[in-house]
């Protein structure tokens, strides 16, 4: 496999976070088996019933939203229809990204009821708070070929120095994300992330879980990147970037400890979200290392972890677009 790690293009580059956010409200969250054959982080949670799986869904979310919105996050809350199915629904960032030139862009996903989740009328929501919209980029057709690239699933950016990173996967394809990569002018830093299932090395799903790029930090578990060489090149472009890098363990991303956003707030301060569980998994030298960064905002999502086996990140796609004067 051809690693590539260019310099990024010259000029200037985009903002690494962003105070908007969009969320979308669960209405029949539950475990998706179409997912579960490779998001190994899924579990059943025997003895209950579906509406009490959404209901505690609907709790946490609007814990995690309330508690986003009192440090100053600006959180654009849509509702999930009824119809169609879409139990993933609560995790937008796989379908839809937002970016500052006011283009948007549309993603091909694994899963045939996750396609469902992308609405239009969302795009027309986000016009309506003010939001410029100039071009919808769609790479959703691949779908038809059995191609996929999940969205910033898939994608952790690195706007400020205009790389992307990603971990190839089922849900990860290698000449799709070039492609993202040329369209977007981002340098692709390609790698191959594993955990382990019942003694077995398999690939991780998704980039996002073992990997945060943060303004001036970076959250990684290099262990998950099996290849020696591969690892250097991951950590190396990192560290070239001037990113304190703050290693997590494999056991720690089993806690979604990779799963983090950073996001500003009021008076621009930042703010690293994650849940109860990443937040409690980490080691008092990690949460030091942190807090020199950010401020560490955590909130209980067992439940949409356990059903949906995503976590924090996965509930919140950035607003990026230019906004009207």
């Amino acid at each position: 496999m051809d690693n590539i790690n260019q310099i990024p293009p010259s000029g200037v580059r985009g903002l690494q976070t962003t105070n908007s956010i969009l969320m979308i409200r669960p209405v029949a969250f539950r475990m998706n088996e179409q997912t579960a054959v490779n998001n190994y982080y899924q579990k059943v949670l025997d003895g209950l019933s579906k509406e009490t799986v959404n209901a505690k869904a609907q709790q946490e979310f609007d814990a995690l939203v309330q508690k986003l919105r009192m440090v100053g996050v600006n959180v654009i809350v849509v509702d999930d229809t009824l119809t169609p199915d879409t139990p993933d629904s609560i995790f937008p960032n796989n379908w839809i990204s937002f970016h500052e030139n006011g283009d948007v862009v549309l993603y091909p996903m694994f899963a045939e009821n996750r396609r469902e989740e992308r609405r239009e009328d969302i795009l027309d929501m986000l016009e309506d708070h003010g939001f410029i919209i100039n071009e919808i980029m769609d790479y959703t057709s691949a779908e038809e070929d059995g191609f996929y690239l999940e969205g910033t699933g898939s994608l952790v950016l690195d706007r400020d120095n205009g790389k992307a990173y990603c971990a190839l996967s089922p849900r990860a394809d290698e000449e799709l994300f070039i492609e993202f990569c040329e369209d977007f002018e981002y340098s692709p830093v390609i790698f191959e992330a594993f955990q382990t299932v019942d003694g077995e090395r398999k690939l991780i799903y998704h980039t996002n879980v073992m990997m945060c790029v943060g303004e001036t930090f970076a959250v990684i578990c290099a262990d998950c990147i099996d290849d020696k060489k591969e690892r250097k090149m991951v950590l190396d472009s990192l560290r070239g970037d001037e990113k304190e890098i703050i290693l997590i363990t494999e056991a720690q991303v089993n806690n979604f400890a990779g799963n983090m956003l950073e996001l500003k707030g009021v008076d621009d301060r930042r703010y690293l979200v994650m849940s109860s569980s990443a937040h409690q998994s980490l080691t008092k030298k990690q949460i030091a290392q942190l807090e020199e960064h950010v401020t560490i905002l955590s909130s209980s999502l067992d439940t949409i972890e356990a059903c949906g086996g995503g976590s924090a990140r996965c509930m919140m796609a950035e607003i990026f677009l230019p906004k009207e004067e």
